[in-house]
């Protein structure tokens, strides 16, 4: 197999005045890192080196590999920087430790499974998706593959979540109505802090019963109710003082994201907080750049998916009547943006 250099000598076809392939070189090459990833995630070497650290002899006795496999895969980490080396032996580097090997609550192997089972799969459909639409999408998963895309969206989006409770004051709310709140987890979050407050979550009977389990496990099952519905066609409930929407409007196009905000204003009263979290962007789209390459996520997944700015759901809110507060940071590349109905 032929092989091209990225740091092409000056002169040479590769290399231009002030110009080098690396940069593209370096994104083409990316489907290689993650595969990589999702392959030590899947095969155990993380939790192989949880309590201490293995030569790739070692690692193939504790993950069933043979020594060549686990050298492979475990040079490969080192070279990402996930493992580091001393002589023959192998260990965790800090952010596998804490995200990789299952010892801690903060655990992305969910995330590295959805995004390995579902998601890199749906991507090699890209081209065709933007020309024409996603040959199927998120919602036509068997029960087996939306267990792990519910748990692997979860797992990605417990930071963002764990963050909500902190970035706005629900001390003098009593009751609210999370919307398509999938897994219940952004709820939770809020409930731990806020004792007072009690809860419905509504979205897809697909994932009520992922929902009602994760209430039930966070001791939160007599403050939550879960409610199997669709947002943007069953009746919404009243008699809340807050509406959650956290990553529902990035499913949505610009029209559907204006009849979900009108849906939530008619069944609310004066005084009601929105908050809406979602990988919001500058108005040009391509900061922060994570969310500018969910767009392809969503393309790939939703028929109508996309990622919206703040300056979009500004004017959205200000046409189906709310009125704009405030923007704040969450955790990655999340924010949230709260709107009161005035």
């Amino acid at each position: 197999m032929t092989t091209i250099s990225a740091d092409a000598p000056a002169g040479s076809p590769l290399s231009a005045e002030g110009a080098t392939p690396e940069p593209i070189m370096r994104i083409a090459s990316g489907f290689m890192a993650a595969k990589h990833l999702f392959a030590a995630s899947e095969l155990g070497l993380f939790e192989a080196l949880a309590d201490s650290p293995a030569t790739k002899e070692g690692l193939a006795a504790r993950t069933g590999l043979t020594p060549r496999a686990a050298r492979i895969s475990a040079d490969a980490m080192v070279a990402l920087g996930l493992l580091e080396r001393t002589g023959d032996s192998y260990r965790n580097g800090a952010a596998a430790a804490q995200f990789l090997t299952g010892r801690t609550p903060a655990d992305l192997r969910p995330f590295l499974r959805f995004w390995d089972r579902i998601s890199y799969p749906a991507w090699t459909t890209l081209a065709a998706s933007l020309a024409g639409g996603p040959p199927t999408e998120i919602f036509e998963l068997d029960d087996e593959l939306q267990e792990i895309a519910s748990s692997g969206i979860e797992a990605v989006l417990a930071g963002p979540a764990n963050a909500l409770p902190h970035a706005v004051d629900l001390s003098a709310r009593r009751a609210l109505l999370d919307v398509g709140g999938g897994t219940g987890s952004w709820t939770v979050a809020l409930l731990r802090k806020y004792p007072q407050l009690r809860a419905t979550v509504l979205d897809l009977p697909v994932v009520a019963d992922i929902a009602r389990s994760r209430a039930a496990a966070a001791g939160l099952d007599g403050r939550i109710q879960v409610l199997p519905g669709d947002a943007m066609a069953d009746p919404l409930p009243g008699g809340y003082d807050t509406f959650l929407v956290a990553n529902l409007v990035h499913y949505l196009s610009p029209d559907g994201n204006r009849t979900l905000l009108t849906r939530l204003r008619d069944a609310a009263e004066r005084g009601v907080l929105l908050l809406l979290a979602d990988f919001w962007t500058d108005a040009t789209h391509t900061e922060p750049v994570h969310a500018a390459l969910m767009a392809g996520e969503f393309a790939v997944h939703l028929a109508h998916g996309d990622v919206y700015s703040v300056d979009e759901i500004r004017t959205w809110l200000g046409e189906t009547g709310w009125t704009f507060v405030t923007h704040a940071a969450l955790a990655g590349p999340q924010s949230v943006v709260v709107a009161e109905l005035r």
